[in-house]
């Protein structure tokens, strides 16, 4: 967990656990913090609170870090393992699941800050896959029964997350979202992701679900921006986020991969028996998802990481895209991709997902707008 409080009262919370839903906040940068970094004790009703939490299922363990300006403080509490099992520790490593998804975004406002990227600029030019979208004529429909895209797809779409197809937990069962499963273009444990050519080559395969810029859809526009940042760059995403964004904020323990010597650093991934609800693990971290490079480094929930690492690429935000002196990303960036861009029509599909499906609360996890 890293919460920050901002000095007016603004705050951010994200949540790291060994359970199968990880959690993470919105925050608004546009508050000054001071530069002390000190730890200091947290309110003991707020520790009792967290510390209630553990030893329980689902949750046997997790790690809290409370910032208030430049004061942190760290709470590492239970085990890694519902059967106990090493302790939780303050590098204890994380599956970022969907908080990578702002990490992902930061990449990309990087290269509009260099003007290789601009908002209204046709991805088509660096993923010909996308070219002459076709759209379906009705969502539950067949795949053959499409209309012309009124016009391509760009940046800002993919940025926001309405580039026209994405999953939708209204339309289960329909022919286009059981495509998009059978193309391997969500991640499936233990089936691994494709490389992101063959990604990008079975992604085009497909019709647009949507009007590009018309409606919010979860998950698949944050993959395609890292994709997107590697065309442009002509590095693989890793290479580019660990050289503009983990190195220079000293994210040491943030990437795709946990090297051997780390495994016993990462807790097992649970989900519930969806018969009996017994939790199991579903991802190991010895011979799991993150003990070798994948094929697919996803932007979308791919990255692993610390309280620590999180917590400073959090700061970066707060204090305007600079870090320890040096500038990450300029201050529009981060005013524009910390500002909502949606509709109220887009908003509202986004909050359903989150209220009604998914159960988390506003501006947990889902990146888009």
């Amino acid at each position: 967990m890293v919460q920050d409080h901002h000095e007016r009262g603004d705050q951010t919370e994200t949540v790291q656990e060994g359970h199968p839903r990880a959690r993470g906040g919105h925050l608004n940068p546009a508050r000054r913090c001071r530069s002390r970094h000190r730890e200091e004790d947290t309110d003991p009703a707020y520790r009792t609170n967290v510390r209630g939490l553990t030893g329980q299922k689902p949750i046997p363990g997790l790690v809290a870090l409370f910032s208030r300006g430049g004061e942190t403080h760290v709470e590492a509490i239970g085990t890694m393992r519902h059967d106990g099992g090493a302790p939780m520790r303050r590098d204890t490593l994380f599956r970022m699941a969907s908080t990578s998804k702002p990490v992902t975004v930061a990449a990309t406002m990087i290269l509009l800050d260099e003007c290789r990227l601009r908002l209204d600029d046709p991805v088509e030019r660096w993923l010909p896959e996308l070219a002459g979208r076709r759209v379906l004529t009705s969502i539950d429909g067949p795949l053959d029964d499409t209309v012309p895209a009124q016009r391509p797809i760009i940046v800002r779409d993919v940025l926001t997350s309405t580039f026209g197809l994405g999953i939708d937990r209204t339309a289960l069962g329909t022919p286009i979202m059981n495509a998009v499963f059978e193309q391997g273009l969500t991640p499936d444990l233990p089936t691994p992701m494709p490389e992101p050519d063959e990604w990008m080559r079975r992604l085009g395969t497909l019709p647009l679900m949507r009007q590009p810029g018309r409606h919010w859809q979860y998950h698949i526009s944050n993959d395609l921006l890292g994709v997107l940042v590697a065309r442009v760059t002509g590095q693989s995403f890793e290479t580019f986020l660990r050289e503009r964004l983990f190195e220079p904020l000293g994210m040491r323990d943030t990437g795709f991969h946990v090297g051997a010597g780390d495994l016993d650093r990462l807790p097992p991934l649970y989900a519930p028996d969806a018969q009996t609800g017994e939790f199991h693990v579903w991802d190991p971290a010895e011979g799991g998802r993150h003990s070798s490079p994948p094929a697919f480094p996803g932007g979308d929930g791919g990255l692993v990481s610390t309280v620590d690492d999180y917590h400073a690429y959090f700061r970066m935000l707060l204090n305007h895209g600079v870090h320890g002196g040096e500038r990450i990303l300029s201050r529009p960036a981060v005013e524009l991709m910390t500002t909502n861009r949606l509709t109220p029509e887009q908003q509202d599909a986004r909050t359903a997902m989150a209220r009604d499906t998914v159960h988390i609360s506003f501006g947990q996890g889902q990146h888009g707008g």
